[in-house]
């Protein structure tokens, strides 16, 4: 059996708390990416949404790389062998898992989408229960529960409509990649591995793996250059690679080890509402920056109700229960 490092309660609730603003950072990415497509579509309308996603990906994955070496220049000297090996398995599993998202997506319904890709809420505490032998107890249970419920609300999931064609089955597949990547930070063999050139090493593999589709799906080679060619797109372009890539990625890499894979899961289901979030305001704002056309969405009963029920589950899932103290025997008379 696989021995974990205990983690002190102190440094754990620290680690709690970046977290949840690492995923509220990577769900800035929804509104802020959609709207970047939008205005790329503009400059180029022969552009498909495969193209845009792998080279948007692509961009933000080199830019996040230089970004960390331009502030550490000799970050990559002196690494491991785990500690490249825990990179380029980071970069080959993410960056398979974010390709199979974005094409799975253009085959199925962003609902099916979002409630498929948290399929590793289940899978991790099976995982759990496989690496540590143990069963698990009845809080992740109920967590889990309330955060699949939640995002079936937030995404407007019908079981009854879903069939499991080729989006569905990438997604599935996405879900999965996304999984080992959770579980890679986890395992104690690279506990000691320093966080920030594993990350930069991560982003780099990110950018291997969409360069090649960016290169082949887009319609001229000029076009590589003519989607970014705008301050708009280059502003865009810089927010999602330093808030949701550089901050978002960095603060998973280096606190994740610092709680278990399955409750770093759960907190990443916070993703979704975070984004629901933001599209209430945020769109509106940058519209009126760059001209293009993307109203904000309605605050509805949807939202309120799964927002309530994933932070709920979080919440449970940090609550301290103090045990019922024993009464003491009355004394003999």
């Amino acid at each position: 059996m696989i021995s974990y490092p205990k983690i002190e309660p102190a440094l754990h609730r620290r680690a709690v708390l970046w977290l949840t603003a690492g995923t509220a950072a990577w769900g800035l990415s929804f509104p802020v990416q959609k709207m970047l497509t939008m205005l790329q579509q503009e400059l180029v309308p022969a552009a498909g949404t495969w193209f845009l996603t792998s080279w948007i990906i692509c961009l933000r994955s080199l830019i996040a790389a230089c970004v960390l070496l331009l502030w550490k220049p000799k970050l990559l000297r002196g690494m491991t062998r785990n500690e490249v090996r825990q990179g380029l398995l980071l970069g080959l599993i993410g960056g398979m898992g974010l390709m199979l998202q974005a094409d799975g997506l253009a085959y199925t319904t962003a609902s099916t989408s979002a409630f498929l890709t948290q399929a590793y809420c289940v899978i991790l505490p099976l995982w759990h229960c496989f690496s540590r032998r143990t069963m698990p107890g009845w809080r992740i249970i109920l967590c889990t529960g309330l955060v699949l419920w939640g995002i079936s609300i937030l995404s407007g999931f019908n079981w009854q409509t879903l069939h499991m064609g080729r989006g569905e089955w990438e997604t599935m597949g996405a879900a999965l990649t996304f999984t080992f990547q959770i579980i890679l930070l986890e395992r104690p063999r690279y506990s000691e591995n320093r966080a920030m050139p594993v990350t930069a090493l991560m982003f780099m593999g990110f950018a291997v793996w969409s360069a090649p589709v960016a290169l082949g799906a887009a319609p001229e080679f000029m076009d590589l250059w003519r989607v970014v060619a705008t301050p708009a797109a280059v502003a865009h372009l810089a927010l999602l690679a330093l808030a949701c890539t550089v901050f978002a990625y960095g603060v998973m890499n280096v606190w994740q080890p610092k709680v278990s894979a399955t409750e770093a899961g759960l907190i990443y289901c916070i993703e979704p509402v975070c984004a629901a979030v933001y599209a209430l305001f945020l769109p509106g704002l940058l519209s009126g920056w760059t001209g293009v056309s993307y109203p904000n969405e309605v605050l509805t009963s949807t939202l309120v109700t799964g927002g309530l029920l994933i932070t709920a589950a979080n919440i449970l899932l940090q609550a301290k229960w103090k045990p019922r103290p024993v009464a003491a025997p009355a004394p003999e008379t």
